[in-house]
């Protein structure tokens, strides 16, 4: 993705499994498989981020 230069692996992914990295550019923030960068990535705006965001750590997900 070429808004998005920098990558970063979440500090809950695993070794083998569940690996996750996250990028941001200037006005979105996208999420991959850190195992499979080219397979494709989820890309959200700022506001949708921190609403997800939001939910996840209100523990109001499923």
């Amino acid at each position: 993705m070429k808004q998005i230069k920098m990558w970063r692996k979440s500090s809950y992914s695993g070794e083998e499994s569940n690996c996750v990295e996250i990028g941001a550019g200037l006005d979105i923030v996208g999420v991959r498989d850190s195992k499979d960068p080219g397979g494709g990535t989820l890309v959200f705006g700022y506001p949708a981020w921190g609403s997800f965001l939001a939910v996840v750590k209100a523990e109001r997900f499923g």
